[in-house]
């Protein structure tokens, strides 16, 4: 047997905790841990009263006209419901903007625009941006949309997509924002699903050295809505490259670009600019219900046909917010940058909604971490002087690979919270991120949530959890978690199952989109008095939760239920490796075994005798019940645009089955080819 020191592992104690550095305790809204098991006690025992609290700080037209919260869970007590302050009028659009430039914050800088290419940039006060969103509610308005009608987005990461969200939570319609990266096909079936009656869009955007047309595909999608009898009548396209003299067109990643072509169709088609020029910069806001819808954001689901998630007005603005303040410790002076694209639910309440709630500076980064080099990110922080970051564990390793000096080249001095979100981290990429990006002298913040909980629900607080590299901590205010066994038994202290919640918070979805029974059957049906997250999750002698990953990346080798993901997080720990992903593969033995891609670093060469390595890696960080019986090659591994491993295709590759499915969501789907070329033969 090979030595620990032969195979290069870095050992991390899982057990070792992180005290929450001084320079954010001493400054935290919540500064230490007996403060937060003190509001938590509250926030679960008496919720009226802590989220009543809460709900002062807004603006309410009117108060609640029942019960400040009901729900039911239990699907053998009748429909699963869900209601906060059911009654009480409110506006989401005056809360985050009018009221803090009543505030006096109007000349503060909500936005700091950064664009694809370094020195596109701009910034818009909170004033400007509330005027902005007053004309452009004017001309949704002049459009015909009314309150309750659904507006599809199929946008860049711009100011504009902001505006247009805002606006319609002004007039009351329900914004359904589609992500800029879906297929034709993917953004009608989400625009039928929705019958929505108008889409905003832009000619095109540069993501990286790659041009996307975007007009091009709304274009195919309302096509086929019409073909199918539902016409979109209204169509807004933001001039976003094609303004201006194109100089610098025939240079990637530039604008403005004279290359892109844009065909606009007679009566349905309008451009953004013209329409704002004659719009009026004063707009009365929509004074709404509380449980009145405020967004649908489509996930997917186990069927393939996607979910139209549901939020409602009040609850979410109150979550987002509280999430917002608690999670990143956001403060007056914070500049605050959440890297995700708003057309993901991270983008909704984490650049948009929860930092403009508590009248923060954020960052909007059109951009990607690698372009024009893997120093980017680290750029942008240098350049606006970033305090609270929050990136997704797939960027992190992604960067990992190609070493610190693109990091350290930069000044991250200012960097004093860096959050994670997207998949359960890896204990190597934490103690990476934590001590290359934030030089040891950070909070390192990973938050499990979903797109259907609408905010973080475990997650440690920066100035008074102690954090374990990996781990999710504790749960958020009004957050009760368990741990259930394959039986619905619940697992007390040690133990691992499935990740449930056991009472209702103010943010959580309310419905699947015209379809109530899949909302029930998805999340309450398995388990009847619990929300049912789909993933699971351990928690450990001292009470801490990690989250395992999805259920369905459980393999059950020889009676041991295996997380997929403690196999990649061991592998990963492997000098040579930058990336991995497992999945689970037939055996005729054990009934199922374990698959896994891995991708090196730079400079390194896949071997018979780094595959033996790998193996013994997972022997001994593991067990040998753990160990893979293949080990492949992946040069690259498929991803969504937003950088989720899409383990249903691998679990394709796996068994030689290229019935691969819908690939429209990933980034590159030549990915494909290369891993079935590369495939173990013996499998």
């Amino acid at each position: 047997m090979e030595s620990h020191s032969k195979l290069h592992i870095h050992t991390h104690d899982p057990d070792m905790k992180f005290d929450p550095p001084k320079r954010v305790a001493d400054v935290a809204h919540v500064q230490s841990f007996a403060q937060y098991e003190k509001m938590y006690k509250q926030s679960i025992k008496e919720p009226e009263i802590f989220w009543g609290e809460i709900a002062e700080q807004f603006f309410w037209a009117s108060q609640p006209s029942g019960a400040f919260m009901t729900y039911n869970f239990d699907i053998q007590k009748g429909p699963i419901s869900i209601k906060w302050m059911e009654g009480a009028k409110t506006n989401i659009c005056y809360n985050v903007l009018d009221r803090n430039v009543e505030k006096g914050l109007g000349d503060k800088i909500a936005f700091f625009w950064e664009g694809n290419y370094p020195g596109d940039d701009k910034k818009i006060t909170y004033k400007e941006l509330l005027e902005e969103v007053c004309k452009f509610s004017n001309v949704l308005k002049q459009l015909g949309v009314k309150k309750g009608d659904r507006v599809a987005m199929y946008m860049p990461m711009i100011v504009e997509l902001v505006v247009a969200m805002l606006a319609c939570a002004r007039i009351g319609a329900v914004h359904s924002i589609v992500f800029a990266g879906f297929s034709a096909e993917s953004l009608r079936d989400r625009i039928l699903d929705a019958s929505c009656s108008a889409i905003i869009t832009a000619d095109g955007v540069w993501r990286g050295p790659k041009l996307l047309n975007l007009k091009v595909i709304v274009d195919k999608a309302l096509h086929f809505c019409a073909e199918k009898g539902k016409p979109v009548t209204h169509c807004v396209v933001v001039q976003h490259l094609t303004n201006g003299d194109a100089t610098d067109s025939e240079e990637k990643g530039k604008r403005p670009c004279k290359s892109l072509q844009v065909t606009m169709k007679e009566d349905r088609d309008r451009w953004w600019h013209e329409l704002m020029t004659s719009a009026s910069n004063h707009n009365d806001p929509e004074w709404v219900d509380a449980e009145d819808p405020l967004f649908m954001l489509y996930t997917s689901g186990s069927t393939g046909k996607p979910k139209g998630v549901l939020h409602t007005v009040a609850g979410y603005m109150m979550y987002a917010a509280t999430t917002s303040k608690y999670t990143f410790d956001l403060h007056a002076d914070d500049v605050y940058w959440c890297t995700a694209d708003i057309g993901w639910i991270t983008g909704h309440t984490y650049v948009c909604y929860g930092p403009l709630a508590n009248g923060v500076t954020s960052v909007i980064f059109e951009g990607t971490p690698m372009f024009p080099d893997a120093g980017r990110l680290w750029d942008v922080v240098d350049k606006y002087k970033v305090t609270k970051f929050y990136t997704a564990p797939t960027a992190i390793r992604s960067l990992m690979k190609f070493g610190d000096s693109f990091v350290t080249k930069y000044d991250r001095s200012s960097l004093k919270i860096l959050g994670t979100v997207g998949e359960p981290i890896n204990p190597e990429a934490w103690h990476w991120y934590n001590n290359v990006v934030g030089n040891g002298n950070c909070a390192v913040v990973d938050t499990f949530w979903q797109t259907e909980t609408g905010g973080h629900v475990i997650t440690p607080l920066p100035g008074a959890t102690k954090t374990k590299a990996g781990s999710a901590t504790f749960p958020f205010f009004g957050i009760v978690p368990a741990i259930l066994s394959e039986d619905g038994v619940e697992v007390n202290g040690p133990g691992q199952g499935y990740l449930v919640f056991k009472q209702a918070w103010p943010g959580m979805m309310r419905t699947v989109y015209g379809d109530h029974e899949r909302f029930e059957t998805t999340y309450f049906k398995k388990f009847p008095g619990y929300y049912c997250t789909g993933d699971g999750g351990k928690r450990d002698e001292e009470g801490y939760i990690w989250i395992t990953g999805r259920i369905d990346d459980l393999v059950n080798v020889s009676g041991h239920l295996l997380s997929t993901a403690e196999v990649e997080s061991a592998l990963i720990e492997h000098d040579s490796v930058a990336e991995a992903a497992s999945v689970s593969h037939p055996h005729s033995i054990k009934g199922e075994c374990i698959y896994c891609f891995v991708t090196l670093n730079e400079g390194e060469t896949f071997t018979e005798e780094l595959s033996k390595e790998l193996t013994q890696v997972v022997r001994e960080k593991i067990g040998p019940f753990a160990q893979p019986d293949f080990i492949q090659n992946a040069p690259a591994l498929p991803k969504t645009r937003s950088g989720k491993i899409m383990r249903r295709i691998l679990r394709k590759i796996a068994v030689n089955d290229h019935d691969v499915g819908d690939t429209s969501t990933l980034a590159d789907e030549s990915v494909i080819d290369t891993l079935f070329s590369l495939r173990c033969s013996n499998a």
